[in-house]
C-alpha cells in the first residue's frame, strides 16, 4: 500500500507541486510451506529423543498450532516458544496453549523464523522443508554446546546426526524419520 502527500509551497521561482510517495506498513511475509501438523506420537518421540529436562527452553521455528513446545511443556514443565508468521496459525498456537493451559510456560511470537536469535534455546524442535533447515543451519551452529536439535523427515544437509529413527505413527499409520543433532553440529564426512 503506497501513500501520497501533496506539498505546495510558493516561492522566488513560483509555485512548486512536490509529490512524495512513501510505502505503508510492510506486507506481511508470506509463509515458505504450508502447515503440516506432526502427528501427536510423532511429536511425543521427539520430545523423547531430545531427553528434555524441565531445565530446558524448547523452541519451535515455524511452530504452525504450538503443538510441539505445548507437549513438550506440558511434559516437562520446560518453557517453549514458538516462532511462526501465519496469524491463523498464531491465533490456533495461543487457543491450544489456553486449552493446555500452558500459558506460564509458553509463548509464541510472530517472527520470521529465518531472523530469530535462537541462542537462548537448548532444544530446537523443528518440522521444516530441507531449504528452510538449510538456511537456518548458521543460526543453530550459535547454540550452546550440548544443545539438541531434532529435525521431522528432513536432516539437517550436510550434518551427521547424532541418532536417526524410523517412527510409525499409530495416528497416521505412516512412517516417519527423526533425526536428532546435539551441538556442536558435525560436518557429515561422505
Amino acid at each position: 500500500m503506497f501513500r501520497s502527500l501533496c506539498i505546495v509551497s510558493v516561492g522566488l521561482a513560483g509555485l512548486t507541486l512536490c509529490v512524495l510517495t512513501c510505502r505503508g506498513e510492510e506486507e506481511a511475509k508470506k509463509p515458505d510451506c504450508v502447515f503440516v501438523g506432526t502427528p501427536n506420537d510423532v511429536v511425543a518421540k521427539m520430545i523423547e529423543m531430545a531427553s528434555i529436562t524441565k531445565d530446558d527452553k524448547v523452541c519451535d521455528p515455524g511452530c504452525g498450532d504450538a503443538r510441539m513446545v505445548v507437549a513438550a511443556a506440558r511434559a516437562h514443565g520446560c518453557q517453549g516458544i514458538g516462532y511462526e508468521i501465519d496469524p491463523d496459525r498464531i491465533a490456533e498456537a495461543k487457543a491450544l496453549i489456553k486449552k493446555r493451559k500452558v500459558e506460564n510456560l509458553v509463548r509464541i511470537e510472530s517472527k520470521d523464523i529465518f531472523t530469530v536469535d535462537y541462542r537462548e534455546n537448548t532444544v530446537i524442535l523443528m518440522y521444516l522443508l530441507p531449504n528452510m533447515i538449510l538456511k537456518l543451519v548458521p543460526q543453530f551452529e550459535q547454540l550452546k554446546p550440548g544443545s539438541r536439535i531434532v529435525a521431522h523427515n528432513y536432516p539437517i544437509g550436510g550434518v551427521e546426526p547424532t541418532k536417526e529413527i524410523e517412527f510409525k505413527s499409530n495416528e497416521d499409520n505412516v512412517s516417519h524419520t527423526l533425526y536428532l543433532y546435539v551441538t556442536p553440529l558435525k560436518k557429515a564426512t561422505n
